[in-house]
């Protein structure tokens, strides 16, 4: 798993490729903890899923708790180009109803 990102327009826009999984779920985590902390003035977080080949239940997981920590910062966060296999994952899981697709 590897995280990417920019700044753009007060916008932080992250971008993961490879698996989000039980393997690389505590790095992934521990990464996003300290991009949010940095960048904790943007105005909004979007998460890009376009090189995301997978994701199971403890991606999920990684992902409600940025999504938590996050609205305690007052940062909206989003969703953005999901692959097929994760947009279903997606959408089972409900996630989609608090993280937004743009």
């Amino acid at each position: 798993m590897e995280v990417k990102y920019s700044v753009d327009k007060n916008n932080l826009y992250v971008y993961l490729f490879g698996e989000l999984d039980e393997y690389s779920a505590r790095e992934s985590k521990n990464t996003l903890d300290k991009l949010i902390d940095v960048h904790s003035g943007v105005n909004n977080v979007v998460f890009n899923f376009s090189h995301l080949s997978f994701m199971d239940s403890t991606g999920i997981g990684v992902l409600i708790g940025r999504y938590k920590k996050l609205k305690r910062l007052g940062m909206p966060s989003y969703i953005q180009s999901p692959s097929v296999s994760v947009n279903k994952i997606l959408q089972i899981s409900g996630l989609y109803e608090i993280m937004p697709k743009i």
